[in-house]
């Protein structure tokens, strides 16, 4: 399949985003709000007809996968996630072992309600544990301490057929053997995937605001890259090598959802500030939550932009997002002209990047300078 050519042949993926939190974490940049009340039958009623949008836009697909992202999904009523399951379910032909994840934080509360999101058709949880120490936590801003955490991701595994969790390291001040203890006690709960992400400092956060102020440092890129080194070694010998440069797995454990996103292959996008790719389209939900709603009531979806991407854009999307896995992307899928020869072969000769034949792909020693890469090789 060229980039160029959008086929109907992959899963499609579904992302529904629930914008809603109890709390705003300091280093967090996503479409998360909070607020004293949501009417949630409102809410439902909205999620259903800007699904049944996408639905009619996309007749005749298979789905791969659901995923309810957010803000924190977990606080979404199980009924409602049971319908938005059903209406999807209807809508498309689900393929065998449809995979539906739900991101969840580690709450007592939100662990009660395991049982019930499990029964109604989630079966992988992603929860954020992000660190397990609880200094940390608090200096994360998160609203649990480890105790809470960790048997919150029991509940998670007593429920659930497939577990990950999140874990944010390259802390301030961490050093090699805090994070590689840390690790290592992650990797003893024997979950099947870990997320695990390097601090950084996002624009318009509470963290950025710190930073600015000189109160807030990060580790620089020589001590990032040490805990880089660390990362890579122990997940790899637990049988979780990353799969994506800050995702790891056992083999067949991969996010089926998010390998859509990487392998560049159609995703609807439901809920505020969701976005998707469809037949060579782009396609954005109004970001703010009331402004979302009311688009749904006036319009029937909660679209705010629907834009047609040349083929040069698609190819460039395709490079950014595949070059972020471990297997890399076929170039003859994205088409000819969108990578910079030279550039990849300076780049060979460092032992960055790979290219056999017509499979490209970032080295274990690039990806901790992916970024860099990407500048250089996408034109």
């Amino acid at each position: 399949m060229n980039v160029s050519d959008p086929s109907s042949k992959d899963p499609l993926a579904l992302y529904v985003h629930w914008p809603f939190c109890v709390s705003k974490c300091p280093y967090c940049d996503f479409n998360s709000h909070v607020r004293d009340v949501v009417d949630q039958e409102a809410w439902r009623k909205a999620l259903l007809a800007d699904l049944a949008h996408e639905a009619a836009a996309l007749p005749g697909r298979r789905l791969g996968s659901i995923f309810f992202g957010g803000g924190t999904p977990s606080l979404m009523p199980p009924e409602t996630v049971a319908a938005v399951i059903g209406a999807a379910t209807k809508a498309w032909v689900p393929v065998d072992g449809l995979e539906i994840t739900l991101e969840a934080n580690p709450s007592s509360v939100e662990a009660a309600r395991f049982a019930d999101l499990a029964a109604a058709g989630v079966n992988r949880v992603s929860l954020g544990l992000q660190a397990l120490d609880d200094e940390a936590l608090r200096f994360l801003g998160r609203a649990h301490g480890v105790d809470e955490g960790l048997a919150a991701l029991a509940t998670a595994q007593r429920h659930f057929g497939r577990v990950s969790f999140d874990l944010i390291y390259a802390r301030p001040g961490q050093s090699v053997a805090a994070w590689e203890a840390e690790l290592a006690r992650a990797l003893s709960f024997g979950t099947e995937h870990l997320s695990l992400y390097q601090l950084t400092i996002e624009p318009g956060t509470r963290f950025a605001t710190l930073a600015a102020k000189g109160e807030l440092t990060i580790p620089d890129a020589d001590a990032a890259a040490d805990l880089w080194d660390v990362t890579q070694a122990l997940t790899g010998a637990a049988g979780l090598p990353a799969y994506e440069v800050s995702n790891h797995a056992r083999r067949g454990a991969e996010s089926r959802h998010n390998l859509a996103y990487w392998r560049y292959t159609d995703y609807a996008g439901v809920g505020p500030g969701a976005h998707g790719r469809r037949s060579g389209l782009a396609t954005l939900r109004h970001k703010k939550p009331e402004n979302w709603l009311g688009a749904v009531e006036r319009n029937g979806s909660g679209l705010q932009e629907e834009t047609a991407l040349t083929a040069g854009e698609r190819a460039t999307e395709a490079l950014v997002m595949g070059l972020r896995l471990a297997e890399g992307v076929d170039l003859a899928r994205i088409g000819a002209g969108y990578v910079d020869d030279a550039a990849v072969a300076r780049l060979s000769a460092h032992g960055l990047i790979e290219r056999d034949g017509e499979r490209l792909r970032v080295t274990a020693a690039g990806m901790p300078v992916l970024e860099g890469i990407l500048r250089e090789v996408v034109r």
